[in-house]
């Protein structure tokens, strides 16, 4: 009894900390499943023993799903805690067959991960100086689109990543002119994002987390450049940044979202959140949808030192115009997504 109670106890702990995630658990072919219910949850629980060591432990998973379906595996690199054969699911993630295998990580690419690294790190050295001296004018003169200081972050990300990436660019007449203000909106699968969006050169603001503007060198520029900081799960900041974003748009400059609000793991597209689409409604400005392909392959997110070979295509679709939040919503999903598709 003593055991099936901290057994139990352990499995209410666990599944806590995966529904908090967004995420489930399910058991592997190499497991006996036997259910159980759970009261105080939507979930049935499934008591998984391993065939050949005996072991027990007790798994989620959804209560609509066939019983047995199989599941895809994920391998765990850098996580020893958990058995290989463990499966997680995301809750939105689509189907199992959706998104991409990443890439075996070869000493090719962790050298040229480190050759990236070292290359940003010089460039931003002496073009944070030369944002430095420039930035007086750039208040005096363009306060709110510092389009001086957007070109010479399009210096910093061409000079960096165009000796590792080929990048390849469809619909470019499809961007606004560079002072007319719009919200753009694009995929999100990897840090190398930020690079390729700078190449395009259009002045738009992006919305970063506070803590990177503590960041030597980088953060700094951002600050510069006018990049509109926030702090998650801050209602006073959200509301901050939002009245910042409309202040910006009535002065002529554009605003950036990733409306998936943080990197796909796998290059699925995630359910994308109301923001962008509320304020480009509100203040009757084009949403220009962005998708990016590629850059979750070469540069796979949580392995910003590692860069894979490969190439990155940029396709800048037609403005959408209304004043409908969910249906500004939709087709700019709709469109990415169908994108996204068509490259495989």
């Amino acid at each position: 009894m003593v055991l099936t109670s901290a057994v139990k106890e352990l499995a209410e702990n666990f599944e806590i900390l995966f529904a908090y995630k967004g995420l489930s658990i399910g058991c592997s072919p190499h497991r006996w499943p036997i259910s159980r219910n759970l009261s105080h949850s939507a979930h049935h629980s499934v008591l998984c023993i391993q065939r050949k060591h005996g072991s027990i432990s007790w798994c989620d998973f959804d209560a609509k799903e066939e019983f047995g379906r199989p599941h895809c595996n994920i391998r765990l690199h850098d996580q020893n805690r958990l058995s290989r054969y463990t499966v997680v699911r995301s809750a939105e993630a689509g189907t199992c067959d959706a998104g991409y295998p990443l890439p075996e990580v070869s000493m090719v690419s962790r050298v040229r991960g480190i050759g990236f690294c070292a290359i940003t790190a010089f460039n931003a050295i002496y073009l944070f100086v030369l944002m430095l001296i420039v930035h007086p004018l750039v208040l005096l003169l363009d306060r709110y689109k510092r389009k001086a200081h957007i070109f010479i972050a399009k210096i910093w990300a061409t000079a960096t990543i165009t000796p590792f990436v080929r990048i390849k660019y469809e619909g470019l007449e499809n961007l606004p002119p560079p002072d007319a203000p719009a919200v753009y909106v694009s995929n999100h699968q990897s840090f190398l994002d930020i690079y390729v969006l700078f190449t395009i050169g259009r002045p738009f603001k992006f919305i970063s987390k506070t803590s990177i503007f503590l960041y030597p060198i980088i953060g700094w520029a951002m600050f510069l450049m006018g990049v509109i900081p926030l702090k998650r799960m801050d209602r006073k900041s959200q509301m901050e940044c939002v009245k910042s974003c409309i202040d910006l748009i009535k002065k002529g400059a554009s605003v950036f979202f990733f409306p998936e609000g943080t990197r796909s793991k796998d290059g699925k597209l995630g359910a994308f959140k109301r923001g962008a689409f509320s304020l480009a409604a509100k203040t009757q400005v084009p949403v220009v949808p962005i998708t990016l392909i590629g850059t979750g392959k070469i540069m796979p997110p949580g392995r910003e030192t590692i860069l894979n070979t490969g190439s990155v295509k940029v396709v800048i679709h037609k403005p959408i115009e209304g004043n409908d939040t969910e249906v500004l919503c939709r087709e700019s999903r709709n469109i990415i997504a169908s994108a996204l598709d068509h490259q495989g």
